[in-house]
């Protein structure tokens, strides 16, 4: 097939496709019917695991494994995305992560309390595929819109995404809500089926369209597999010479912490934390919740979008960093279903405003390059490693007090540091 020209629609509608293929993973996995899942198996009267000689609490097993596939995503990301603009095929890799996380969704229909260590393997490699795909996926966004178009290129890509998402779990509630624990337990099961193969197939029409990248004949070197860290080192030079791009990037580290880590453990705090009376209350009030949350933050997206507009990228995301730190001390003193609403309803207003906004902002910050992987490589290693820190000292504050609340409200601070580097960003950008 020609390849399309930059500004299409029709390329750049199939790239914002690849949010509706694979945000399934996000919602049923991560979010949704696998944290009800992991709940069955590991319940709050029997918290524990007992995995290589060692005792440790269920839920912080998923932290921490969780931890580990974003260092590894973090790690591999810069030789990956350097052998991809060298060998100008960075579809290629994006298609084998695709694989890789839906593979793996497919696997843990498999994962019960026997064979853990299968499981918790499926869910990390559903992690890094996931995450891994998104590092040649965003980094298309330069290469295919032109910087006028990227706020809402950015945003329809989450709006469809948060869309089929919410479609596919609608499917799986059909099958969970009014059976019995063991019918329950076979519809989450298949499930996670139903995820990996939504993510394989509605993929295809995204790697239709988008560009290949041009064949360099010259061969695989060690250096070349090298080249994404001396990439990440030229970056970083552009980084320090740019004030408003450095500013930004540290920030994002600092509130994307949280968000990410916020996001990550939502279920699994509402699951534990929430007195929700029966079993079936509970699954249904974290699906209603879940539900509220997806289609709120569509309405949010398109929001942020236009807010950035009136005021400008930095202003509206200091706004959203602000709202984040009032959700964090409310969520430290839910205990009731409705409470739990209330913060999700607002969680979901704010969450795909600063992940759209955040993703076009770096995009309109960066210099004029041909080097998209790379740059968007630093933005991701700086995403991936601040959850890292994030999901560790969560796990760490859940494993020592044995609360999840105490582990939320630690991530305020964060939110505070962002906006507060978010100001001096702003301070440049108006001189």
């Amino acid at each position: 097939m020609q390849q399309l020209e930059k500004g299409n629609n029709k390329v750049m509608n199939a790239w914002a496709f690849y949010d509706w293929a694979n945000s399934v993973y996000s919602l049923v996995i991560s979010s949704s019917i696998f944290p009800l899942y992991f709940g069955f198996l590991f319940t709050k009267e029997n918290p524990n695991i007992d995995i290589f000689g060692t005792s440790i609490k269920a839920t912080s097993l998923v932290f921490f494994t969780t931890a580990f596939a974003f260092l590894t995503v973090a790690v591999l990301s810069p030789i990956l995305s350097g052998i991809a603009d060298y060998l100008g095929n960075k579809k290629r890799f994006m298609q084998f992560f695709c694989y890789l996380g839906a593979a793996s969704c497919i696997g843990l229909y498999w994962f019960t309390k026997e064979n853990i260590v299968f499981g918790m393997c499926c869910f990390y490699f559903g992690l890094v595929g996931f995450w891994g795909s998104l590092v040649f996926y965003n980094s298309y966004l330069s290469d295919i819109a032109f910087t006028e178009q990227h706020d809402k290129l950015s945003a329809k890509g989450f709006s469809l995404g948060y869309i089929g998402s919410v479609i596919l779990l609608v499917i799986c509630l059909y099958l969970i809500i009014g059976r019995t624990d063991e019918e329950a337990i076979q519809a989450m099961k298949l499930s996670f089926v139903f995820t990996g193969i939504w993510w394989i197939a509605f993929s295809q029409y995204t790697f239709y369209y988008l560009p290949k990248g041009n064949k360099n004949k010259h061969p695989l070197t060690f250096s070349v597999v090298l080249n994404g860290y001396n990439e990440l080192k030229k970056v970083q030079k552009l980084f320090f010479k740019d004030a408003t791009l450095k500013r930004f990037l540290i920030a994002f580290f600092i509130y994307s912490m949280a968000v990410q880590t916020v996001m990550l453990v939502a279920t699994y705090f509402g699951e534990q934390e929430i007195n929700w009376g029966t079993a079936d209350e509970k699954r249904q009030g974290l699906i209603v919740s879940i539900l509220m949350i997806q289609l709120v933050a569509v309405l949010g997206a398109i929001l942020t979008s236009k807010l950035a507009l009136k005021f400008g990228n930095i202003k509206t995301l200091i706004g959203i960093n602000s709202v984040w730190i009032f959700i964090c001390i409310g969520a430290f003193f839910v205990t009731k279903p409705i409470q739990f609403y209330l913060v999700a309803g607002i969680v979901g207003l704010v969450m795909g405003g600063i992940q759209s906004l955040s993703r076009s902002t770096f995009s309109k910050l960066m210099p004029e390059t041909n080097d998209t992987t790379s740059f968007f490589s630093f933005y991701d290693v700086a995403e991936k490693i601040g959850i890292v820190i994030g999901m560790i000292l969560y796990g760490s504050i859940n494993q020592i007090t044995g609360s999840m609340r105490n582990a939320i409200l630690f991530l305020v601070l964060f939110f505070v540091i962002g906006v507060i580097l978010l100001f001096r960003t702003l301070k440049i950008e108006n001189k």
